[in-house]
């Protein structure tokens, strides 16, 4: 049996619990599935609020502050919870570093507001780091582990930050650039060598707390009394800055909490739709384990993924660098339940040569977001993983993850679209001149809900562009159908328009994924004198798997009209390039067919 979160075998529903399971799927509308599950009474209540002058839809049982979600994890006491190599980190021990750790922040005056930058691989004391930032009211700002040391520093300075919790390998990186940070006052590093640090501001963080094998022998320290509220600020995350300069999204903490009701209400809903009753927890059954294979500094791993995870009590196997060969290695020792990433990372999965090597029967789901998926993935992952269901979702840095979400039935009913909003979010699909557009019809998509984050740090012109009225404009393009299952077709920007024919790259991407050989594709605008420009494609093949452009120029031909089918196509020897997002560097291959 799959286990859910503890909200959800908390749950009271008021559903009929004789209500024989139907043949026919689904037993109940999304619509009225959705006016059960959050009725008054219900643990997925919806009331309304005045936020920052909006009227918004919140879980009125919703948890307040990532305080609480904190002292939540602590009730799970001698529970593994964080996973590194030979690190074994249970939820005391990470208990009492974070609580030396925030002492430690205050000590040095750390103020409410104050910016902490947290720049570093997805180690246990990233996540020491965020919430003994965010449980003492100041704001943690995860950077790209990835950035080059300009991009540091300017998230460094764009954030003015007074502290940084860095590992040995940034701080080498971003070192020269680290006199021009003047704001900066305190630098803890983790992972350093013995070699000396040449930074007077800089202390080795292991002199504070200890390493992650010391840490269950820390004091235990009583939680500061700082007074926290839903509306207070607690996060910076950078956008991927794939259109300019990176932009800082002020997310506060009710932003942050809300994915653990998202992850709740995703779960029951399956079974309501289905007719039964969500299942009260079973002592018995394996405990939720996830594998989280995308980086910390994005909101998918760390708003959605691991608040939800120390909420719930459930285990989090971090990796140093994505492989899928360890991939398979870690599912089978650590009885791994979910896997979540991105499409590429279950597409790799699936491909490798030694999958059948490994004992993968633990996985019960495998997640993804960050990127379209194509039907196809659905489906192969049922063949590959028979005890897995897939499950999908769409989001953004702007709104703290988990705006849609769906998983089972509903995703292998409808796998081109990214689910239904949640009950307490509203999709709009908007025309040229700003006119909402009926159910089906393609245009600008918004979003509002209580996951929208305040707007950009430092930047009034961009937030006052991008949030309107409680909605932020996502640049996506896409539609809603009747249902309200929401179907993103391109980034407004990545639309390819040929001689004044819109060409939506997610639709001939999907087709070419449809190909029995092709494991990633990607399509991207090709200049043309005429036309003014058309549809080139890059794809990667599966191993040992050939084909050439005239057959897959056919077989697209096959299933789209002639005007969508690539006028070139182009072949990659490895996954596509893709930021840490896992979002496709399509200005890469673009030069491609410079």
């Amino acid at each position: 049996m799959r286990t859910f979160m503890p909200i959800v075998s908390r749950d009271c529903m008021a559903i009929d619990e004789s209500a024989a399971l139907a043949d026919a799927w689904p037993v109940m509308s999304l619509e009225d599935a959705h006016s059960i599950m959050t009725r008054p009474g219900s643990p997925f209540e919806i009331e309304q609020l005045n936020i920052r002058g909006v009227d918004t839809r919140v879980w009125k049982n919703g948890i307040p502050t990532l305080r609480e979600v904190f002292l939540a994890g602590r009730t799970h006491g001698d529970k593994t919870f964080l996973i590194y190599e030979n690190d074994r980190v249970s939820y005391e021990a990470f208990t009492r570093a974070t609580l030396a750790l925030a002492h430690e922040l205050l000590s040095r005056g750390l103020q409410k507001g104050d910016r902490v930058a947290i720049a570093m691989r997805n180690l246990p004391e990233f996540v020491v780091s965020f919430f003994a930032t965010t449980i003492v009211g100041g704001i943690a700002t995860p950077l790209n582990a990835w950035w080059t040391a300009p991009e540091l520093h300017y998230g460094l300075t764009d954030s003015g930050a007074r502290f940084a919790i860095v590992d040995a390998e940034r701080l080498t990186r971003v070192a020269e650039q680290l006199l021009g940070c003047t704001g900066l006052e305190h630098i803890f590093v983790c992972r350093a060598t013995t070699a000396p640090i040449q930074d007077s501001r800089a202390v080795r963080l292991e002199s504070l707390i200890g390493g992650p094998e010391l840490w269950h022998e820390l004091p235990e320290l009583p939680i500061p009394d700082v007074k926290l509220h839903p509306e207070d600020d607690a996060s910076i995350f950078y956008t991927s800055g794939t259109t300019g300069l990176p932009r800082g999204a002020l997310g506060t903490h009710r932003n942050a909490t809300s994915n653990i009701m998202a992850a709740a209400f995703a779960s029951a809903r399956a079974f309501v739709r289905r007719g039964e009753r969500p299942p009260d927890a079973n002592p018995t059954a394996l405990r939720r384990c996830t594998l989280l294979t995308i980086p910390l500094f994005h909101t998918t791993a760390c708003l959605a993924t691991l608040v939800s995870a120390l909420f719930a009590g459930g285990a989090l196997v971090l990796m140093r660098r994505w492989d899928p060969e360890l991939a398979l290695q870690l599912i089978e020792r650590e009885h791994i339940t979910v896997v979540s990433g991105v499409p590429t990372i279950a597409w790799q999965l699936i491909e490798h040569p030694s999958r059948d090597q490994y004992d993968l029967s633990s996985l019960q789901n495998v997640f993804w977001g960050g990127a379209p998926s194509s039907p196809e993935l659905v489906r192969q992952v049922r063949e590959a993983f028979p005890n897995a269901m897939p499950g999908s979702g769409w989001g953004m840095t702007e709104t703290s993850a988990a705006t849609t979400n769906f998983l089972d039935e509903d995703y292998l009913q409808h796998p081109e679209s990214c689910g239904p909003a949640l009950p307490v979010c509203q999709l709009k699909v908007t025309g040229a001149s700003g006119e909402i557009l009926p159910a089906g019809a393609v245009g600008d998509l918004w979003v509002t809900g209580p996951n929208i984050v305040k707007g950009y740090w430092n930047d009034p012109k961009a937030t006052a562009a991008n949030f309107v009225d409680g909605w932020v404009r996502t640049g996506d393009v896409g539609r809603v159908d009747a249902e309200g299952f929401c179907y993103i077709l391109d980034r407004a920007k990545d639309i390819v328009i040929r001689g004044g024919e819109n060409i939506y790259c997610v639709e001939v991407e999907n087709a070419l994924f449809e190909h029995p050989a092709v494991v990633d594709a990607a399509i991207v605008p090709v200049p043309h004198r005429t036309l003014g420009e058309e549809p080139g494609a890059v794809v990667t093949l599966k191993r040992d798997a050939q084909a050439s452009e005239p057959e897959l120029k056919a077989f697209v031909g096959a299933r789209l009209a002639p005007f969508k089918v690539p006028a070139r196509i182009l072949f990659w020897p490895e996954p596509l390039p893709r930021n840490a997002n896992g979002k496709i560097l399509k200005r890469e291959l673009k030069k491609m067919f410079e």
